[in-house]
């Protein structure tokens, strides 16, 4: 099933991280074999950018980093509206993503 996106949708994405310490967003930690290190789950915070005409979403993070992610991941969703309420500040504002819009041609594309 494809999920349907629209440009400026805020979006969760669940990434898999690995390291020593896990932050305090970590979620669903677990302690490798011989507990040396962690493997754990991040929600990031992101905004759809554009859609692609090959259906591909082009994915805003706060600091202006990109990524391009398919519309049926089933790592990304849409954010609910808790997390709007409550996490906005995690997210990109509206205002800056059309602000950069305009300087697009600098923005690096980095494929998940």
């Amino acid at each position: 099933m494809i999920r349907k996106f629209k440009p400026k949708d805020r979006v969760v994405y669940t990434r898999d991280k690995y390291s020593n310490c896990p932050g305090p967003r970590a979620k669903n930690v677990v302690a490798a074999p011989n507990g040396e290190s962690y493997q754990y789950q991040v929600d990031k915070y992101w905004l759809v950018d554009e859609i692609r005409s090959d259906g591909q979403l082009v994915l805003r993070t706060r600091t202006g980093k990109v990524h391009v992610a398919a519309p049926n991941d089933p790592r990304l969703r849409r954010a609910s509206i808790l997390e709007r309420l409550f996490k906005a500040s995690q997210f990109p504002s509206k205002k800056e993503l059309d602000n950069r819009q305009v300087g697009r041609g600098n923005s690096q594309m980095a494929s998940m």
